[in-house]
């Protein structure tokens, strides 16, 4: 399943020795006089992805100390794919399960090259499989977020609501899920107005993609994924700039997609449904205006305060599905607001939450997987500034400040009182090359979202 770590090397392979800086004492103490000189002669002082080769008997190379952070360090291992020479490794015997676990992680997004118009530059050095690593869960992070990056990579001429419909479905197919989807002017017979409306202005039909999986009788676990899909801003027309990454659009739908291959793969026992509407907000004479007011599913009426502010639209009718049958947890992603990464940074997603001890949960999971997360807040006062002279709801009141939060109070207005639910706006992409996060498109949250579900859902049977 993941090409650069193999079960067994054909030749030799050479040693990768892991150290801390807590643990560089010990090292030094252990090692033999010659292996200590050469570290202290090069420096090695164990910082964070810092290799040194430590050279052998006819110049070849003995073993390799590898620095690391904490024993969940998985970055520290992400460049050597492609920074050593093609060849075979093996960790080191001594290093600790997470550690392991770590290392194949790491190894794994290491190798990640997005293939389908252009080859890798090299060949990635193979990892034999740490014996003391939790391979399953592993495999499930690593096919996961390949899952997120190959689709948020994948330039809109080639994913469009159709195309992306056939990802999730044969995500389905492969885990015996049930598939459904409403397209085009089904959307308005089957009460789904603000998704049509949004996406009707395209030549590439509006859907909702419905996903469902597991025994009916289990605890019903809802994600939600924002598939824009590509995002012009509408009539209230994005610059150049701004919309030159708007392919990233679909970005919270990769991620729900991403999070159900991980749950339906891991065999959780819950009832997983996934909804994702799929749409194009482009810009023709049928596309919806500012001013325009519509009816949501839930009833409430809405004035487009911006058609740029297309996400929470689409999500808003979605939202309200998925809290019609009550599920113990609902989860959104969206790369909603430029708010939010002004606030936070690109590698920072924002989390909101209606329930404290969810967000309590999944914060501590972020802070245990070192997915990182930070959590911001529904202020409550804000709402006045979502007031319509003419409507229930504005979807974009005319306000520089608190975007992030006004977005996320949009949402929560169609979230059935009761139901935890957590909104997570992300970036979904890497702007610059980083050892094992190559630019482009980045899973972002969703192993902390993964291991706060198996928390709180693993152990039911």
């Amino acid at each position: 399943m993941l090409p650069n770590l193999v079960d067994a090397a054909e030749g030799e392979t050479v040693s990768l020795i892991p150290l801390s800086k807590a643990a560089l004492d010990g090292w030094r103490a252990a090692a033999t006089p010659a292996r200590r000189a050469w570290a202290e002669a090069n420096g090695f002082a164990a910082e964070s992805g810092r290799i040194l080769a430590l050279p052998g008997e006819g110049g070849r190379v003995d073993a390799i100390l590898v620095g690391i952070e904490s024993a969940a360090d998985a970055w520290a291992f992400a460049g050597l794919p492609t920074s050593l020479p093609v060849g075979a490794y093996a960790l080191d015997d001594s290093a600790e399960p997470a550690t392991a676990t770590a290392a194949a992680f790491g190894w794994a997004l290491g190798g990640y090259h997005y293939g389908r118009y252009k080859g890798p530059e090299r060949v990635s050095a193979k990892l034999v499989w740490p014996k003391a690593a939790d391979r399953a869960a592993v495999e499930r992070a690593a096919s996961a977020t390949t899952l997120v990056r190959d689709l948020v990579n994948t330039p809109a001429n080639d994913l469009g609501p159709a195309e992306l419909a056939a990802a999730a479905e044969a995500l389905a197919k492969e885990f015996g899920a049930r598939f459904g989807v409403i397209t085009g002017d089904e959307l308005l017979t089957r009460n789904y107005p603000l998704i049509h409306a949004v996406g009707r202005a395209s030549s590439r039909a509006p859907r909702l993609i419905d996903i469902e999986w597991g025994d009916p009788s289990a605890p019903k676990v809802t994600l939600v994924g924002k598939g824009v899909v590509f995002d012009s801003g509408g009539l209230d027309l994005k610059d150049s700039g701004n919309m030159l990454l708007m392919k990233k659009d679909m970005g919270g739908a990769a991620h729900a997609l991403g999070v159900a291959r991980m749950v339906m793969m891991a065999q959780l026992p819950v009832r997983l449904r996934v909804l994702v509407p799929a749409v194009e907000n482009a810009v023709s004479g049928d596309a919806f205006r500012p001013m325009d007011v519509y009816r949501s599913r839930k009833g409430l009426t809405v004035e487009i305060g911006n058609t740029d502010a297309e996400g929470r639209l689409v999500l808003c009718d979605a939202l309200e599905e998925a809290s019609s049958e009550k599920p113990e947890i609902i989860v959104d992603f969206a790369t909603l607001t430029g708010a939010a990464r002004v606030a936070l940074g690109t590698d920072v997603p924002a989390m909101f939450s209606n329930d404290d001890a969810t967000a309590d949960a999944l914060a501590a999971a972020s802070r245990r997987v070192e997915d990182p997360l930070w959590r911001l807040p529904l202020w409550q006062p804000y709402n006045r500034l979502l007031k319509s002279g003419i409507a229930d709801i504005n979807n974009a009141p005319d306000t520089r400040f608190g975007g992030a939060i006004i977005a996320a109070l949009f949402l929560e207005r169609f979230v059935a009182p009761g139901v935890p639910w957590v909104h997570i706006d992300l970036y979904a992409w890497n702007g610059a090359d980083r050892p094992g996060r190559p630019k482009g498109g980045e899973a972002m949250t969703m192993r902390a979202v993964y291991a706060l579900l198996e928390e709180r859902f693993g152990g039911r049977r």
